[in-house]
């Protein structure tokens, strides 16, 4: 039965939020870019083609999140790879430390990848980048991955239900795409002309 729509946590009102009929529940959708944590029992959902999502959760308190984040191309000149790493550690170490403002411990947490299809274009390893960073920033940190599922040429679509960890993927035909690839290329696009976010660390 459909209840009234939990409360927003502060600083997640533009997320897009709605009943998921699928699923019986509230859900919000997150793009790339964004994150989203929530206490109130809700799912979240992303598309993924190129980029990661990681779905972090404090497996007593219940509370946890999502991001969805992409590595900026490289720039010629200066540390290519440290400069790109900045970008994705930002987008975990933020997630993360929300996760922990709101009541989760980090000695507590679990974390599902999923994600870094080769599905822009044939010539390009962004997704296969992708991987190989989170899976290098979440063994430096010590943080504990219960479950993954990526790389192949396939964008997916994830759902992940913090309170309980329950995290579902569906594999979706490449040739329906189309819209997956034009948003994550003017994500790429955008994260170019982005200045670095300065550095976050963790609590």
């Amino acid at each position: 039965m459909r209840g009234e729509q939990p409360n927003v946590l502060d600083g997640y009102e533009h997320v897009h939020r709605y009943w998921d009929r699928a699923f019986a529940c509230h859900a919000a959708k997150i793009l790339p870019g964004e994150y989203y944590v929530s206490t109130q029992g809700e799912m979240i959902t992303t598309v993924l083609g190129s980029c990661i999502s990681a779905c972090v959760r404090d497996v007593d308190f219940g509370v946890g999140g999502m991001n969805h984040f992409m590595l900026p191309e490289g720039k010629s000149g200066g540390d290519c790879a440290s400069t790109q790493a900045r970008y994705g550690s930002f987008a975990m170490e933020t997630l993360i430390n929300q996760i922990i403002m709101h009541g989760g411990r980090r000695r507590r947490l679990e974390v599902k990848l999923f994600g870094g299809g080769q599905v822009l274009d044939q010539m390009t390893d962004i997704g296969a980048r992708n991987i190989a960073f989170v899976e290098e920033y979440v063994a430096e940190e010590g943080l504990l991955v219960t479950s993954r599922d990526v790389g192949d040429v396939y964008p997916r679509r994830v759902v992940f239900f913090p309170e309980t960890g329950k995290a579902m993927v569906k594999r979706l035909r490449k040739v329906t795409n189309d819209t997956i690839t034009e948003r994550e290329s003017k994500y790429r696009e955008d994260l170019s002309h982005q200045p670095i976010s300065s550095d976050v660390e963790l609590f």
